[in-house]
């Protein structure tokens, strides 16, 4: 076993005590192989790691944050993602989907069939609730009809492939200050239209992320307006893409160890001591996160307050990662290695999720406005 096929732990484990999900990812791994480097299109990898998320939402429990596995479910993203991370960015949205639903069942904010348990497992799921553009999504309450979607929505990954989607819109002909509402969406239904060639990114190519086109689509509520920002869930969900970054970090992390492995430079020791500091770092705000998630302490102001702060951690540090390696290895490993190129160019556009010093100001802003600190 390579060690791209480990898992990746959030604590100290014995090499023999593999927890389930993270055990299944890398048995996964290892039987489709650690990249899609060599496919020019990724289509294959991608359609391989829809097919294992459909696997792991039908896992019992459930991989969803907060049900007392959060630990587990991180590493197993962060599993995922150190093999490679379009294969995590393709399941990431999916076990996310579940948990929103699934938190929508237990409070009551679901309706319609998703309330009634339409078995949402046996779909493949995306996400979209990025804001903006010209033409923004608006949905429609038609009279003894439902609801209905019209609009564009940016950055839609995977709209193409996938079979349903939970996509905010607003209400009625409000705009940015009204509360948006989450809508489960068939993806498969006439008026959708994915935007052909809007997709120019040299990272995660195999991951589309273009604007779709709605055109009087049906859609079915999944909360009232504003349930989805306000949910606990809501940070949990930025702290599982956190998650992917940290496991993208430890991929490149453990291309710059094989090559320290090798040689006694003692420059090449000095960034892989520097690349373990800032992994350390990473991983353990992570680690500490999960047990407030799954302790129930980090819910409404502290639970938004916590992933702000292991968001802007893991960021920083898988940044130093991706510095600290290239000083090392030069040129060589991004001209000649395509795993490793990949890795790279997947992780600077992934990492670009976390909006640099506009979150660093919204976290002081929260801190500033009364949140109590800890030092």
């Amino acid at each position: 076993m390579t060690i791209e096929h480990v898992w990746v732990s959030l604590s100290p484990r014995r090499p023999d005590d593999r927890p389930r999900w993270p055990a299944l990812a890398a048995s996964w791994v290892s039987a489709s192989g650690s990249s899609c480097a060599d496919d020019s299109s990724g289509l294959g990898l991608v359609d391989g790691a829809l097919q294992f998320a459909l696997r792991l939402g039908q896992e019992d429990p459930a991989p969803v944050p907060g049900g007392g596995y959060t630990g587990e479910l991180w590493e197993t993203l962060a599993t995922l993602a150190a093999a490679d991370l379009g294969a995590a960015r393709a399941i990431e949205p999916h076990l996310d989907a579940l948990a929103i639903l699934e938190q929508a069942g237990d409070t009551g904010a679901a309706s319609g069939s998703v309330a009634s348990g339409s078995a949402p497992g046996a779909s493949t799921w995306g996400v979209f609730a990025a804001e903006g553009g010209p033409h923004p999504l608006v949905a429609c309450a038609q009279d003894g009809a439902g609801w209905t979607l019209t609009g564009t929505k940016p950055w839609c990954s995977l709209a193409d492939r996938l079979d349903r989607a939970l996509i905010s819109a607003a209400v009625g002909g409000g705009g940015a200050s009204v509360p948006r509402r989450l809508f489960a969406v068939d993806l498969r239904q006439p008026g959708v239209r994915v935007e052909p060639g809007a997709w120019h990114a040299r990272g995660l190519t195999e991951v589309p992320s273009g604007p779709v086109h709605f055109d009087n689509v049906e859609a079915e509520p999944v909360g009232a307006a504003g349930w989805y920002l306000e949910r606990p869930g809501f940070a949990w969900g930025g702290i599982g893409v956190a998650a992917c970054w940290f496991g993208g970090a430890v991929g490149a992390g453990r291309t710059l160890a094989e090559c320290a492995r090798n040689t006694a430079d003692p420059l090449l020791q000095l960034h892989l001591g520097v690349v373990d500091e800032r992994l350390s770092d990473a991983r353990r705000a992570l680690a500490e996160a999960a047990h407030l998630v799954d302790g129930g302490s980090a819910t409404g102001e502290s639970g938004r307050l916590l992933a702000k702060r292991v968001r802007a951690t893991v960021a920083r540090a898988s940044e130093d990662v991706l510095r600290h390696v290239a000083h090392a290895l030069g040129p060589a490993p991004l001209a000649l290695d395509a795993e490793h190129a990949k890795r790279v160019a997947d992780l600077e556009l992934y990492l670009r999720q976390h909006h640099a010093e506009k979150d660093e100001a919204s976290l002081g802003r929260q801190l500033a406005e009364g949140t109590d600190l800890p030092w």
